[in-house]
């Protein structure tokens, strides 16, 4: 199935995978409307989810984003690469955008995605329904053991940290502190590998002048 995956993304060009990103928040902010107008009693009820003046947003997200880097690196570090290879989504979507763009998207995922699991289907259905329905929406982590547990776990850690605060804020940054550095990492990762491919295409072209 990895692999079937893997030919589907490598079809698939550029602009192609952008414009899949972008629908598919689209339509995560529309469930989250629709699911919203029907589970809030008022718009209010919505609007006191969010506190900007909460310092939990630095104590909590921060922190547990940290956390997550951390120990998604030691994975990466201690376990072998096809363990936690998730198709190459994610390089596809990352390895080519510009840092502004990185952080555009990995912004407008960390609100979209907060806003449905947290804000709307945590409050009204619970943290461990809400993380489950979350890790099962990944989709394409459910043939890869590792991932799914690892993307299971920070569903939950996001969910437990917005019920200790009540403040969708906290979730969202975590969410998208972690995005975006692994997103910058793979950008940075294709930049090197770029520049590793013109110093040996400069070697090359200056070997033969020197013979």
């Amino acid at each position: 199935m990895l692999k079937q995956q893997k030919d589907l993304i490598d079809q698939l060009s550029d602009g192609e995978m952008l414009k899949q990103l972008y629908m598919t928040q689209l339509i995560v902010i529309i469930v989250s409307a629709v699911a919203g107008l029907f589970l809030f009693q008022h718009a209010n009820a919505f609007f006191k989810l969010w506190n900007i003046r909460d310092t939990h947003i630095i104590w909590y997200g921060v922190s547990l984003a940290v956390i997550v880097i951390i120990l998604d690196l030691a994975v990466m570090k201690w376990c072998p690469p096809h363990l936690y290879d998730d198709g190459g989504i994610n390089k596809k979507l990352f390895s080519k955008r510009s840092v502004p763009h990185i952080i555009f998207l990995t912004l407008l995922i960390a609100f979209t995605e907060e806003i449905l699991f947290r804000g709307v289907l945590q409050t009204h259905i619970g943290l461990w329904t809400a993380s489950l329905v979350f890790a099962v929406l990944h989709f394409r982590y459910l043939t890869k053991w590792l991932l799914f547990i690892m993307v299971t776990a920070i569903s939950f850690l996001l969910g437990l940290i917005y019920e200790w605060t009540g403040n969708l804020f906290v979730p969202v940054m975590a969410h998208f502190i972690i995005d975006v550095v692994f997103a910058c990492q793979i950008r940075f990762q294709q930049v090197r590998r770029e520049m590793h491919d013109e110093n040996v295409k400069s070697r090359e072209k200056k070997s033969p002048e020197s013979l």
